[in-house]
């Protein structure tokens, strides 16, 4: 479907390669986007900065049940993920989950990208690794890019533009397109000889470990992936690396900790919420570009997989009728107002039960959490991916979680 009409000349000696979509990034939510677009008859180009697909990895390794049924990549499974160790900052555990049902997926995210990629590319997608833009000039027909690459600066002009670039995306900062509300950081550290419990991730909270947050041990086939998260401005001037060390070191969990030795170590920004203007004419964000990690996990592939297979199709009818203006690009990103509204009424459940308390008050709910009806209501409702029912019901029936309520007002009032 490319039908392209400029009279932009090119720079004189340079060939001009033509495609109707460029992708910026090769990521989960970039190759799932090229696929997508590919499968509707368009042609796509794939660009990665880097020289191969999954590195650097800067990620906990968890594929929501959702997204893998969508892309079938069972053989990167290392752990199915069926229960959960949830810590209050002085000790007291809620233990949640059936083994009968697998709440989510680790993952090994090489693998897992690279197949994305491998789909992309059995559709027709071309890739180039290696490779990022240099600029972009949205002109009335086209956006025209130069990119560089291994062989040199190219040229490409494309109809519709997409920053599925992650947390620091070039197109958004390109193009002005906003900032995602949150700027969260993660630090994590993959080891072997973690003292877990198969199926079960381990999640701990308090002030020391995790400030706001929480931290977590998750188990992925051999290893485990031990990280923290917070935002820097509830950190005190601490590193996360220094948090999690902290953690390892705390007499309540030293023993667990006692016959890690690490792997490796990963770190990397966790944007949430949505920026003001995901899509201009033509030029649309994706995922981790337009800030939509989960206020409550950090997660982003299952959002950014429910952003493509929301808006893919207006931009495919779009595209056909070659309709990516201004006016029609705001109308198609006004369906994710829905997943905005979402965020700010999970972000503010977190804040309520969470990043505004206090350890000990994180104490006093998890003395609610562990009573045998609530965790049964936790098992019953509680879900990763959708964790809004769940706090607010809390947050209504629950008496002890009734003072709770006033922080949360707005996420009560928009349900």
């Amino acid at each position: 479907m490319t039908v392209l009409k400029n009279n932009r000349p090119a720079r004189r000696g340079v060939e001009v390669s033509e495609y109707d979509v460029v992708v910026v990034g090769a990521g989960p939510v970039g190759g799932y986007l090229a696929t997508r677009l590919a499968t509707g008859g368009v042609s796509v180009l794939l660009l990665e900065e880097h020289a191969e697909i999954g590195r650097p990895f800067q990620c906990a390794g968890l594929v929501n049940t959702e997204s893998m049924d969508l892309t079938g990549l069972q053989h990167t499974v290392l752990s199915p993920i069926w229960g959960a160790r949830i810590h209050s900052p002085s000790g007291i555990p809620v233990v949640i989950g059936d083994k009968s049902r697998t709440r989510t997926w680790s993952v090994c995210r090489k693998l897992f990208d690279e197949g994305i990629v491998k789909q992309a590319i059995g559709k027709g997608v071309q890739i180039w690794l290696s490779s990022k833009p240099l600029s972009a000039v949205v002109e009335r027909r086209s956006v025209n890019l130069s990119i560089r690459t291994p062989e040199g600066e190219k040229e490409v002009r494309c109809r519709l533009l997409c920053g599925a670039d992650g947390a620091h995306s070039w197109v958004r900062r390109h193009f002005k397109m906003g900032r995602p509300k949150e700027l969260m950081i993660g630090f994590q550290v993959e080891v072997t000889g973690y003292q877990g419990e198969d199926g079960h991730l381990d999640m701990y909270t308090g002030s020391r470990i995790s400030p706001g947050f929480f931290a977590w041990a998750i188990p992925s086939g051999e290893t485990t992936r031990i990280g923290t998260w917070s935002k820097p401005e509830l950190m005190g001037g601490e590193s996360c690396e220094q948090l999690l060390d902290r953690l390892r070191e705390d007499p309540l969990w030293a023993e667990r900790f006692s016959e890690c030795r690490e792997v490796g170590r990963f770190c990397g920004p966790i944007p949430s919420g949505m920026v003001k203007r995901p899509m201009i004419a033509r030029v649309a964000l994706f995922g981790d570009a337009a800030g939509l990690c989960k206020p409550t996990t950090g997660g982003g592939i299952g959002p950014g997989f429910a952003q493509v297979d929301l808006v893919t199709p207006l931009l495919l009818d779009a595209l056909e009728g070659d309709n990516l203006s201004d006016s029609s690009m705001r109308g198609i990103a006004k369906l994710m107002e829905p997943m905005r509204k979402d965020q700010r009424r999970a972000r503010a459940l977190r804040d309520a039960f969470l990043t505004e308390s206090s350890d000990a008050e994180l104490d006093e709910i998890f003395s609610v959490w562990a009573r045998p009806e609530v965790t049964e209501l936790i098992n019953d409702i509680g879900e990763i991916e959708h964790p809004i029912p769940l706090g607010i019901k809390m947050l209504r029936d629950i008496p002890e979680f009734r003072s709770l309520t006033k922080r949360a007002v707005k996420a009560i009032l928009l349900g």
